[in-house]
């Protein structure tokens, strides 16, 4: 069977109205493609980023990767983050309109399907937990180790000012956790925490911790990548996309 990729940088508008860009992947063809939006890490919108986008579009997807820190930019991923960082990170309203415009514009798109899921990693793993509570157009979302999802009140800032784990209430989609046992940021009792709060609010979840695996076990490019983890960690994402994206 033949195979075929276009994979391209686009613009498009985010929140506000600001003119960003982001990373397109897609098969070949009329489709149509459920779409999945990928958040990048706190590293930046990178190469590996890219990559995972790409991984999803071969299965399937219409995946895009939005340039979250576009506007700090420009300069190499790292030196953007650095600003980020510095910054007090991303502010979470501007991070839901980000991706709400994000899901807007592959809806203008002919190849796409109609449904949508998010994955993030890292703090963008927090930032797929955020948007599934403030999006309701999401139809699944998943998130990879993301730190913060339960913060204490002196964590809190102005730019982050509620934690995510306080709006389960206003999850609108399954949800499915992939976390490293030997993590910190989120701990195996941040997960634990996680999950007392969606059974409580009886949320759709799936949760998976994995032994031997810390944050970051799908960077193939970083000392923490671990084969087991990551291997299955991709089957469970695939399939859990593949059930609530393709299924009519």
């Amino acid at each position: 069977m033949y195979e075929g990729m276009l994979a391209e940088t686009v613009g498009f508008k985010g929140y506000n109205g600001d003119a960003l860009e982001g990373y397109l992947a897609r098969p070949l063809g009329a489709g149509p493609y459920p779409g999945v939006i990928v958040i990048h890490h706190l590293p930046g919108w990178d190469e590996a980023t890219k990559e995972m986008t790409r991984k999803l579009a071969y299965h399937g997807y219409a995946a895009f990767s939005p340039h979250l820190h576009h506007r700090e930019g420009p300069g190499s991923a790292e030196a953007i983050s650095a600003k980020v960082r510095a910054a007090g990170m991303v502010p979470d309203e501007r991070c839901i309109g980000d991706i709400d415009a994000a899901i807007r514009y592959l809806e203008t798109q002919p190849y796409y399907r109609g449904k949508v899921g998010v994955i993030g990693f890292c703090s963008g793993g927090r930032q797929a937990y955020l948007v599934a509570c403030n999006v309701k157009r999401i139809d699944a979302a998943v998130d990879c180790y993301g730190g913060k999802v339960v913060a204490k009140p002196e964590e809190l800032t102005e730019r982050q000012p509620v934690a995510p784990i306080d709006m389960t209430k206003n999850l609108a989609c399954p949800l499915l956790g992939l976390f490293g046992a030997e993590d910190t940021s989120p701990s195996p009792q941040d997960v634990a925490r996680m999950e007392v709060e969606l059974k409580r609010f009886n949320k759709t979840y799936d949760f998976h911790t994995y032994e031997k695996a810390g944050h970051a076990f799908f960077s193939v490019d970083r000392p923490s990548y671990r084969v087991h983890a990551a291997v299955d960690g991709w089957q469970k994402v695939l399939a859990w996309f593949e059930k609530y994206l393709k299924s009519p």
